[in-house]
């Protein structure tokens, strides 16, 4: 595969298929959370109720995903991102639907699980189920290729003492297009702390494309993959309003 700047419309694993080896310096993104697979007298069961906010966070698809399901298919793209990109940026965050997974992740990835960056988002939003704490960050978990023992990173930029694992940012705005959108402040700490001008920049997810749309403002090259084919209109609209 020798596209870049460019944006796929298909599921990120027939993009990384097509991948070299180490292909992409960095992978930024944020997976759906699957917010609708909840629990109903101790079993989980999909959320149905079309006025739930949930319904509409992703109005594409169903964001209900089993729990071996959701676990089975980050396991297919943390491998392939592991293979096409030397490092990883997976922002998750630890809802109903993906709790027992996402710990189960972390520790089939543990040696390449190089960190955690705490997304603090100044306030957590009222739990939706009495007996449950307010959601008031996410975690961002840092995956190296080739990772060796110990928490320094084989590349990166920010000088020593800078570079703090707790970032206190607002969350994204969300827009008409998107429910769930991406600060664009985040991509560029990542960028400024681990890249540099002309890397390859690499989102499975690309969504409403604010990954891509920093890389291009901060001279990286970038890929996306996005299965919503409107959201890939969306996303190469504001890539074609960066000169």
């Amino acid at each position: 595969m020798e596209d870049i700047n460019k944006i796929f419309n298909e599921d990120c694993l027939f993009t990384m298929a097509r991948m070299k080896e180490g292909m992409c310096d960095i992978s930024i993104t944020s997976p759906p959370y699957n917010m609708r697979n909840r629990i109903y007298k101790g079993q989980y069961r999909k959320d149905t109720q079309k006025s739930n906010t949930f319904n509409i966070k992703y109005k594409y698809f169903n964001d209900d995903l089993t729990i071996d399901e959701y676990y089975n298919f980050h396991k297919q793209v943390l491998t392939e991102l592991l293979r096409v990109s030397k490092i990883i940026f997976y922002n998750i965050s630890i809802v109903t639907g993906s709790k027992e997974a996402i710990f189960k992740l972390m520790g089939d990835f543990s040696k390449n699980l190089k960190d955690i960056i705490v997304w603090d988002k100044g306030f957590g939003q009222p739990a939706m189920h009495s007996g449950v704490m307010n959601r008031g960050y996410e975690l961002i978990l840092i995956f190296e290729k080739n990772a060796e023992p110990g928490r320094c990173f084989k590349t990166s930029y920010f000088k020593r003492g800078e570079m703090s694992d707790i970032w206190r940012i607002g969350r994204g705005k969300s827009s008409k297009e998107h429910g769930a959108c991406f600060p664009e402040i985040l991509v560029e700490k990542v960028l400024e702390g681990w890249s540099k001008k002309n890397d390859i920049i690499y989102d499975p997810f690309a969504g409403s494309g604010t990954t891509l749309v920093v890389a291009k403002r901060m001279d990286r090259n970038y890929i996306g993959s996005e299965i919503v084919e409107d959201y890939c209109k969306i996303i190469e609209n504001k890539l074609n309003l960066i000169k």
